[in-house]
């Protein structure tokens, strides 16, 4: 592929997941209904047990993609996600479309190791960075328009026909990867499939200060979308009565994220990883700060939280391609496995921090200003002990810069 398509099919790999998420967030309300979920905080969970499968999957394929190549891996797994798409459109239970949630995100967590993976094939350092901020740029596009897609496919036909658009674009990426898709890990470069050598690339990949560290803090920074996808549909409709309105506001939020991966890609390589995402930290942390002060005030608005929530985002949408550029860095040898040590500890750390945000709403946005604040102070102790208790300071022995 020439630079471009690869890129924009980075991106649509990385869309696969990003649908599977915000797709049916317009559709959770018809869900609960028809589905008989009898409590508004549990319909999160259509969102989360997609999460819980994403996150185990990812320790699967990136062995077997070192073992036996990128290509085999993506096409069997894409295969798989349009079946339990179409699985997903035909459960007649809750407990079914669970079932089927966390068989999706089984399938879609190799999108995500993968395209780690096919990147740092070819890049690394802040090329890499780069590359994964350009692809992030156009991936954080979907959120805008997923939500709205998903209102669309509403207003022609019940909610499983949302379901049967995930079967169809995972088709179409499906196609584009079988017939456009070059191996990128030569024979020679991959690892035997044995207990021996998944030690010694589960040890060197989690006993890397950089490589565990940044996973850890992207685990959090990422359990930030989580809660604010997963309340989201609550927020703007329970709370603040703009049902009529809540795809154009999530979009505006998701839009806040696509403008800082823009921003990043051109920047990365000119001030470096760490400028860039460790004051995104800090400012999140201020963000936060004034933010709890609003609304203890009795001043939260919709607007407010408008300015609040896509700032915020902004934040997180600069920390994210770039912790997980300087945690791939140190272990490039190993990207697949690697790739997958990281992405589960990203996932699972995500639900876990997202879930304990979004299930704490109770009707207002304290619990999700208090979330951010407390997952800025988290990152901000990570990174700290990570960079051996210096900020701002490029790193020069192989983690980014």
């Amino acid at each position: 592929m020439r630079p471009g398509e690869f890129v924009a099919f980075v991106a649509a790999l990385m869309a696969v997941n990003a649908l599977g998420v915000d797709l049916m967030l317009p559709a959770l309300a018809d869900i609960g209904d028809q589905l008989g979920i009898a409590t508004a905080n549990h319909r999160q969970w259509i969102i989360t047990a997609y999460m819980l499968g994403f996150g185990a999957g990812q320790l699967v394929y990136g062995p077997l993609a070192d073992r036996f190549g990128r290509r085999p891996i993506l096409l069997a797994t894409l295969a798989g996600f349009v079946a339990a798409s179409v699985f997903a459109a035909g459960s007649q239970s809750f407990a079914g479309l669970l079932g089927a949630r966390v068989l999706q995100g089984l399938m879609s967590a190799s999108t995500r190791v993968l395209a780690v993976a096919i990147v740092r094939d070819r890049f690394s350092g802040r090329q890499m960075a780069r590359t994964l901020s350009v692809a992030q740029m156009i991936f954080f596009m979907v959120p805008i328009l997923a939500p709205s897609l998903g209102q669309l496919l509403l207003a022609v036909g019940p909610w499983r026909f949302i379901f049967y658009a995930l079967a169809g674009f995972a088709a179409l990426v499906l196609a584009w990867s079988a017939g456009r898709l070059a191996e990128t890990l030569p024979a020679e470069r991959r690892s035997p499939l044995s207990l021996a050598a998944l030690g010694q690339a589960y040890r060197l990949t989690l006993t890397n200060r950089f490589s565990a560290g940044y996973a850890v803090a992207a685990s959090m920074t990422f359990g930030g979308i989580i809660a604010f996808v997963s309340s989201a549909q609550q927020i703007f409709v329970d709370e603040f009565g703009m049902g009529d309105r809540f795809t154009i506001l999530f979009a505006v939020c998701a839009f806040a994220m696509a403008c800082a991966s823009f921003a990043n890609s051109r920047l990365v390589e000119r001030l470096g990883t760490r400028l860039i995402s460790q004051g995104a930290v800090l400012a999140l942390i201020g963000l936060s700060v004034v933010h709890i002060g609003v609304i203890a005030s009795g001043a939260e608005t919709l607007a407010t939280y408008m300015v609040f929530q896509a700032l915020s985002m902004t934040c997180i949408g600069l920390c994210g391609s770039n912790f997980g550029a300087m945690a791939m860095e140190p272990v490039g040898a190993i990207a697949g496995t690697a790739s997958s040590i990281q992405g589960f500890i990203t996932s699972v750390g995500a639900v876990v921090v997202g879930s304990l945000i979004g299930q704490s709403y109770d009707g207002n946005t304290y619990p999700l200003a208090i979330g951010y604040l407390a997952i800025g102070l988290a990152v901000l102790g990570v990174v700290y002990w990570v960079e051996g208790g210096r900020l701002f300071h490029a790193h020069h022995g192989g983690a980014g810069g």
